[in-house]
């Protein structure tokens, strides 16, 4: 099984000393690093990005434009520690056992505007775009990425089911007509209203940690119905 995530708003800072970013590395970075060169390039002459590419102003944007305009080299860390948003701090892949973390972080994608695709195992940057984001010259990011993103979630996930979690901004950057055997997973509210919030992130994180403890390939959908929350339903997207 392979489980498409979002990336988060927040991320951690800095990075493991001695280790620093190579766009061209990493077990995605041979296909997608030319194009990340040329993110990081147009980042660079946007001075890092103003609060209308970047979504936030103050202290929170000084440190964005900062982190963005030395991405090349930048020290780095996995991303299953890097982003540190809801989704993540409740999918909680630092309480699995170092076997089943191995596996799971193998297991999970994760698009982003700066990256393309990413493996959670991987070692990213500090960094701040989003993949609805437009920036000049390359225009918007999900066109941008589109088709290297879909082949090389094509690469590395063949033989094996898709399960996409994915919001539609992140979402909208894949040709999902081209990908053989996913399945869409939808959280729906208990009470009818509407599926966004700290809570519904949350929900989600603790969604693709249910399947990672209780799925594979066979038995997605099943597993999919057994999510129990107090809130929201788990379901198949028909």
């Amino acid at each position: 099984m392979i489980i498409l995530l979002p990336p988060s708003e927040g991320k951690a800072a800095h990075g493991r000393r001695g280790t620093t970013w190579d766009p061209a590395t990493g077990p995605t970075g041979r296909a997608l690093g030319e194009m990340r060169g040329q993110v990081s390039a147009a980042l660079g002459k946007a001075r890092g990005g103003d609060q209308k590419l970047l979504g936030v102003g103050g202290d929170a944007l000084a440190r964005a434009r900062a982190a963005n305009q030395a991405v090349i080299g930048a020290p780095t860390l996995p991303a299953w520690q890097r982003y540190t948003g809801v989704v993540w701090d409740h999918l909680d892949l630092s309480s699995l056992t170092a076997p089943a973390r191995k596996a799971a972080l193998a297991s999970i994608l994760v698009p982003s505007g700066l990256l393309g695709v990413v493996r959670a195992d991987e070692q990213v940057p500090d960094y701040k775009l989003k993949m609805g984001a437009s920036i000049a010259p390359l225009g918007k990011l999900g066109r941008f990425w589109s088709a290297a993103v879909t082949a090389e979630i094509a690469r590395l996930a063949r033989g094996r089911v898709i399960v996409d979690l994915l919001p539609k901004e992140h979402a909208a950057a894949v040709n999902w007509d081209l990908l053989p055997d996913v399945i869409h997973v939808d959280l729906v509210a208990r009470s009818g209203g509407a599926v966004g919030g700290h809570n519904a992130k949350a929900a989600k994180g603790l969604l693709a940690r249910h399947l990672i403890d209780g799925a594979d390939g066979s038995t997605v959908g099943r597993t999919v119905a057994a999510f129990r929350h107090g809130d929201y339903k788990a379901q198949v997207r028909a």
